[in-house]
């Protein structure tokens, strides 16, 4: 590691404060972790590494809105905006990064979080899930009680800082299958979301970064100049080897690249994300990133109007403070995820309008926002490895598991060795078909209804991780432990996300549905019973103990019946963190929010950009998706604004997209903007 940062010191201070505060500890153990040399040693480090800046972003919100009721702005500019991004998540960063780059184009991302780049535990792949509950930086909802898994409220963690979810999830660069863009493309009406169109949008956010070990991978199919490295960047454990070879020995064939021509059927190492360049654009002249700033509504022009059209929104940082306004000269994008998209939808009057009418909200246009949300739900086993070399010491219980706490953080900060702490913990998966004669014959005389996107497709995905674990991440086990797990890719069970208030400040009212049909159940059942062919085959089998028969174990497992499996599926079933589809894209006649270009049905000057607007759930990880909706959205903007050059005689660069004779901010060509949005 060439130099520190001050996120070097925050993530040691965080594991110490952590270390000092385990209950395991006797006092005698807690003075002398206190009391070591190296933590003397790692203060020096602190004070060198304290010297170095932090991105600067705005936190007076008086700086950049007008406040409400009230107040005197002096700057005549202040408070408008071209483009007014709602969320700094996944889609919205990459959004502003793009749309930025146009000097001309002053744009506004509005975050209700902080910087997720100052959190350590944001950078450390190991670490992701250790900020699950901490209200500050996550959303910290449950479901509605699901009526298939006994009424039980499910948790499930929204990111609420710059970067969103993608600052909290595992980092895995698997995209979903072909079929599904293809889908995408027939349901829309729209062909450049399909595969071989929408695929240019992936390869335009990547940088990928070629590994000595897997030479098989298609690098003239994967981008190499964008702003995210993509690569073998985690640290695989060996456990994850042998249930890639398991895997193989079962019948999953070996695939060297889910990105690849071969499709995403397989098994494989899974591939990880660094954002290198996206942050460079802080810098920007043209970009203002506003943290803690909730928006609290939409502004529209006239809301009793045909087609309103949205000219800003309003937001605060505390319930009962100063609310502030900010104008926008062309569109506001709203990009909070599929939770939270939807909730200010419906704050600002744009929802299903009985619902709103409940909750004394105005119906600027009733449009049905919130519903068709849909989710990945998963299934974690449970096992005891023979190996004396988990990573049970993350939750540390004795001074041995210190020393090797100790010893992890020096290789990844010290040394910039990766090691242990550089898992992302699902370092393999496998994607297969419920309906696979060779994986499962003993269910071939029963057909499940197919709900994937095509025939090389897959519906479900099995993963493993070096350690067992339960409560996302809240609990290890106190033996040495091993995960394997399972999740639906293509749920027929779909929810909502509702108002419980018109209170901004009170989160929404979240309820996925899981498990509702049964073949959602049966499709669980069955990937079970593949991932228990997995564990009992060489050589993943010779690391596991058979013999350990604790009932929090699952080394009997394969003894139960399919009846007995879909209770534990119903018992387990949680969140892989993948809600999409509540402000779905697609004709409005089929009960969609956003057309083909995100905007928002009915309503001028306002687009979604985020998993809501999916027209379906992907056959894997969102994260690719959603910025790869963003790249597109990015370039579908610039080629409205070179139309609209066009259009009114003005002379644009159709390459860079600049203006030279006249900005787009000049009155008369925002009048024609808006006019023709």
């Amino acid at each position: 590691m060439s130099s520190f940062d001050s996120s070097l010191v925050t993530t040691i201070l965080n594991h110490l404060t952590a270390l000092l505060r385990l209950d395991a500890y006797s006092e005698r153990t807690r003075k002398l972790i206190a009391s070591g040399g190296v933590v003397a040693a790692l203060l020096i480090v602190f004070r060198y590494a304290l010297r170095r800046g932090r991105p600067v972003y705005v936190s007076d919100l008086g700086k950049v809105g007008r406040i409400v009721g009230g107040g005197v702005v002096k700057d005549e500019a202040k408070g408008e905006w071209d483009y007014i991004i709602v969320g700094g998540g996944t889609a919205g960063c990459a959004l502003a990064a793009r749309l930025s780059e146009d000097p001309n184009v002053k744009v506004l991302v509005l975050e209700s979080g902080g910087s997720g780049r100052a959190l350590s535990f944001t950078r450390i792949p190991s670490s992701f899930a250790k900020l699950f509950r901490v209200k500050k930086y996550v959303h910290g909802l449950y479901t509605e009680p699901q009526t298939a898994l006994a009424g039980k409220r499910k948790f499930w963690p929204r990111a609420r800082m710059l970067g969103g979810c993608s600052s909290i999830n595992a980092q895995m660069a698997q995209y979903g299958a072909p079929g599904d863009f293809d889908e995408w493309a027939t349901f829309t009406g729209d062909k450049s979301y399909s595969y071989a169109n929408f695929r240019k949008y992936f390869t335009k956010f990547e940088q990928y970064q070629p590994h000595p070990d897997y030479p098989k991978v298609e690098r003239e199919l994967r981008g190499n100049s964008g702003p995210m490295k993509i690569g073998y960047f985690n640290n695989i454990t060996e456990s994850s080897k042998d249930f890639i070879k398991s895997c193989v020995s079962v019948g999953i064939p070996f695939n060297a690249d889910f990105w690849g021509r071969a499709g995403t059927m397989g098994v494989s190492r899974i591939m990880t994300y660094i954002d290198s360049k996206y942050t460079h654009v802080l810098a920007r002249k043209n970009l203002t990133v506003v943290i803690h700033a909730t928006v609290t509504r939409i502004l529209f022009d006239e809301v009793k109007s045909s087609e309103p059209r949205a000219i800003g929104v309003e937001f605060g940082n505390t319930e009962g403070g100063p609310r502030y306004q900010v104008k926008a000269k062309r569109e506001v994008i709203v990009s909070g995820g599929a939770v939270h998209s939807p909730h200010i939808l419906m704050l600002s009057g744009i929802g299903p309008g009985a619902h709103l009418k409940e909750h004394g909200i105005t119906v600027v246009k009733d449009l049905p926002v919130g519903q068709n949300l849909v989710d990945h739900p998963v299934v974690d086993l449970y096992f005891k490895t023979k190996l004396d070399n988990s990573l049970k010491y993350l939750q540390p219980r004795s001074i041995s598991d210190v020393y090797k706490l100790f010893s992890a953080l020096y290789v990844y900060y010290i040394l910039g060795k990766g090691g242990p702490l550089a898992t992302n913990f699902g370092e393999a998966a496998a994607f297969i078909r419920s309906d696979d004669p060779k994986l499962l014959p003993e269910y071939q005389d029963e057909v499940l209804p197919d709900s994937t996107s095509g025939k090389e497709s897959p519906d479900l995905e099995l993963f493993t991780t070096p350690l067992a674990y339960k409560d996302h991440g809240k609990t290890f086990f106190d033996i040495h432990s091993y995960g394997l797990h399972a999740y639906l890719l293509r749920p027929t069970s779909h929810g909502a996300v509702l108002l419980k208030s018109p209170n901004p400040w009170v989160q929404p009212s979240v309820n996925p549905n899981y498990l509702q049909t049964p073949e959602d159940t049966a499709r669980l059942v069955r990937s079970i019973r593949v991932l228990l062919k997995i564990a009992h085959t060489t050589p993943l089998s010779e690391i596991l103990d058979p013999n350990a028969v604790r009932d929090d174990l699952d080394h009997q497992l394969h003894l139960k019946s399919d009846e007995e499996m879909a209770k534990i599926v119903h018992e387990r079933a949680e969140t892989i963190y993948h809600p999409t589809t509540s402000c779905r894209m697609g004709p409005r006649e089929k009960g969609c929010v956003v057309d083909s270009k995100m905007r928002v049905y009915g309503v001028r000057g306002l687009r979604v950009c985020d998993a809501s607007i999916f027209p379906y759930i992907i056959s894997g990880h969102t994260a690719g998706a959603c910025i790869a909706v963003a790249e597109k959205l990015a370039d579908d903007i610039k080629a409205e604004i070179a139309s609209l050059c066009n259009i009114i005689g003005f002379h644009c660069d159709p390459i860079r997209l600049k203006v030279y004779r006249l900005s787009l901010a000049t009155p008369r060509c925002n009048s024609r903007w808006q006019k023709l949005r």
